[in-house]
């Protein structure tokens, strides 16, 4: 930040004693500047008469308020405090202060560019007990780069990357930056007054999972500010799912194994260019979703593990502090300050970054202390193997984002039938938003891979879902996980010539659009991309120049579309108001049929997972009704409009044309029986 003006500095001088262990302070000087004072953030001053002109000042020592609350597990902020900031000294000078939690070490210093890397060079200072250290250094300027040099209870002397670093060099380098991310004017003001207002329930939600390295292998932040954004638009998708974007250092995590937890992974530019991917996206009406991971972390000797030579961000306990399925570290959650470290960090992103959900990695892997585990675990207090610990993370999670960030969503992906997921926390749930739904997608997938006349025998794999599809706010995933690690892509799993192939890929999309949930599709599924995902690679784009897969991409464009315009498919998509069976138990045919309902009428959803074409397929309804074909998986559907036949007992058969491997959607118009 720019030196303030001598005016501003005494301003903030004179109420940096009196303001500080004040949450709030906001009054006129002299009807020409206007001071508010904020925990851990400082003093923000705005000329009353120049209302362009605001110059912030962090506080050049530690609020003690901010650390208390840190120290308590109670901080939404943490990261205003520590870390590295810029700040205007008592004597007006610009300086910065780094800031760090190591509390069982014996001495800490602030090592970088700008000291040569002399561990004696800026030593500093213990913050009472409360575990923090702290520096101002006036020769420090954006873009240098740092680390702290910590002697631990045995003397050793270990380096350490800045864990509430704002960035951090790319890897194989390990090292922190100096970095201010403030600086970007944000345009997308319309956009989150509007989060705030609507509600997700109700709304279509077709989100594009995205890998930033391999979308277009090559392409940055700015880049991705228009070719992925004019993506996203022409194929009519709601949001974008981003895969982790902290700063990790092996690609092969995909980054899933953090370093840099505040740090915007510089793979793709900068922290503002970030700013304006995501600004980008608002601005052209889609939510951005950020893949978070608050399990586990690495073992590298720069990042979390024994930061002050002691375990401090992880379990003490192996049994609980290490995750030995993947090679990591787990979380203590019971340390309060590790809470505070990370839904910091959560809110960080919500309100620093503007991104709209936090898609929140591996919850099955905190919430259970056995979890991959093979049986060696410490039991909680109770014998079980429930972390408690997780539990109250959680809801403590969801209540501070809910407060701090209006509208912002938390999305789980959970494994297990732990319940209330998605519940709200006032009624004994965990608090999420939402939840994938792992079991729809791990019965739809085994079931459309077997051979068409066997799926008779596994009828229920398309059923059993609706029997619990009503217990969480639920989101309908084909994600990055399921088109890799020798699983085949989506298309390849599929049986049949290469003409069925796509006819059960259309088939199947059409099948996830119309079942109850949001719904979520990794790039490349869009247009049937045979080769498994290769994050070092581009996805196979040349494939667009064969004719099945550049229908396949129109076909999923019109699907979203079509999705969009028909509240029947997502307004009522938790509870039985908005679904009825119309054919639920035709094994020998394998055909399903359902309704779907909203404030537009009924849409009648018919899907034949057979080869074998029905002309017609009967289908009983409750009421007499015209039937208008809107969407079909086939590419040349016959036309007509349909009517129900009387039948006894005041029911109705529709006689639908049902072609082979075809999902065909109708709009239900109800007629006066005697029409």
């Amino acid at each position: 930040m720019r030196r303030a003006e001598f005016e501003y500095h005494n301003i903030i001088s004179f109420f940096q004693n009196i303001g500080k262990n004040l949450t709030t302070l906001s009054r006129e000087i002299g009807l020409k500047y206007e001071l508010e004072y904020k925990i851990g953030e400082g003093f923000r001053v705005r000329s009353l008469l120049q209302s362009r002109t605001e110059v912030v000042f962090v506080n050049a020592y530690l609020d003690e308020v901010a650390l208390y609350l840190f120290n308590e597990g109670k901080s939404a902020y943490a990261y205003r405090a520590l870390g590295c900031h810029s700040v205007c000294t008592e004597d007006g000078y610009d300086a910065f202060r780094f800031a760090v939690w190591a509390p069982n070490a014996r001495a800490v210093s602030v090592v970088g560019s700008f000291n040569g890397w002399n561990p004696e060079a800026d030593p500093m200072e213990p913050c009472g007990t409360t575990g923090v250290w702290q520096a101002c250094i006036g020769v420090a300027h954006i873009g240098d780069t740092y680390k702290y040099a910590i002697q631990t209870k045995e003397g050793r002397l270990i380096y350490k990357a800045d864990p509430f670093a704002f960035y951090s060099q790319n890897r194989p380098e390990t090292a922190s930056i100096v970095w201010d991310i403030g600086g970007y004017e944000w345009r997308d003001a319309a956009h989150m007054e509007a989060r705030g207002q609507y509600d997700p329930h109700q709304s279509p939600m077709s989100i594009y999972e995205v890998h930033l390295g391999s979308w277009r292998a090559g392409l940055d932040y700015e880049a991705l500010a228009f070719e992925l954004v004019n993506y996203l638009v022409d194929m009519s998708y709601t949001h974008v799912e981003l895969m982790p974007l902290c700063e990790y250092p092996l690609d092969d995590s995909w980054g899933y194994q953090i370093t840099g937890y505040y740090s915007i992974t510089a793979r793709y530019g900068t922290p503002q260019q970030f700013k304006a991917l995501v600004d980008a996206c608002h601005r052209a009406g889609i939510g951005v979703i950020l893949d978070w991971v608050p399990a586990h972390f690495t073992r590298d000797a720069h990042g979390l593990r024994r930061f002050d030579g002691t375990a401090l961000y992880e379990h003490p306990d192996p049994r609980r502090g290490e995750q030995p399925q993947w090679g990591t570290m787990l979380f203590n959650l019971e340390r309060s300050e590790v809470q505070s470290f990370l839904i910091s960090n959560a809110v960080f992103f919500l309100k620093e970054y503007h991104i709209d959900a936090l898609r929140v990695d591996a919850v099955s892997c905190m919430l259970y202390l056995d979890y991959g585990r093979d049986g060696d675990y410490l039991p909680n207090r109770f014998g079980g193997n429930e972390n408690l610990a997780a539990v109250d993370f959680f809801t403590r999670l969801s209540k501070t984002v809910h407060r701090e960030c209006p509208g912002a969503l938390l999305i789980a992906e959970e494994s297990t039938a732990f319940p209330h997921v998605s519940g709200p926390v006032e009624k004994g749930g965990l608090g999420f938003d939402f939840k994938w739904n792992m079991g729809w997608m791990n019965d739809t997938l085994s079931y459309c891979k077997l051979d068409s006349l066997f799926r008779r025998y596994h009828h229920d794999k398309l059923t059993f879902s609706m029997c619990y599809a009503f217990s969480e706010h639920y989101i309908l995933p084909f994600s990055h996980d399921e088109v890799v690690h020798m699983k085949n892509s989506l298309i390849g799993r599929l049986p049949g010539t290469y003409d069925e192939m796509f006819q059960q890929l259309r088939l199947l999309y059409m099948y996830q659009y119309a079942h109850p949930g949001k719904k979520l599709l990794f790039m490349g599924g869009e247009f049937g991309q045979f080769a498994e995902w290769d994050f070092r690679a581009s996805l196979d784009w040349h494939l667009l120049d064969y004719p099945r897969h550049a229908a396949m991409r129109e076909f999923v464009k019109a699907l979203n579309r079509f999705y969009r315009n028909s509240p029947a498919l997502y307004a009522r998509d938790d509870g039985w108001e908005g679904f009825e069976w119309r054919s639920v138990d035709d094994s020998a045919h394998s055909v399903i049929a359902f309704s779907r309902f909203g404030p537009e009428g009924e849409l009648l959803c018919c899907f034949n997972f057979t080869p074998v074409a029905h002309r017609p397929y009967s289908v009983r309804l409750p009421f007499a009704a015209a039937l208008t074909r809107v969407m079909s998986s086939l590419e040349q559907p016959s036309p007509g409009v349909l009517s129900t036949v009387p039948e006894e007992g005041g029911e109705y058969r529709a006689e639908i044309p049902l072609g082979p491997y075809e999902a065909v959607y109708y709009r239900l118009t109800r007629r006066d029986a005697a029409e």
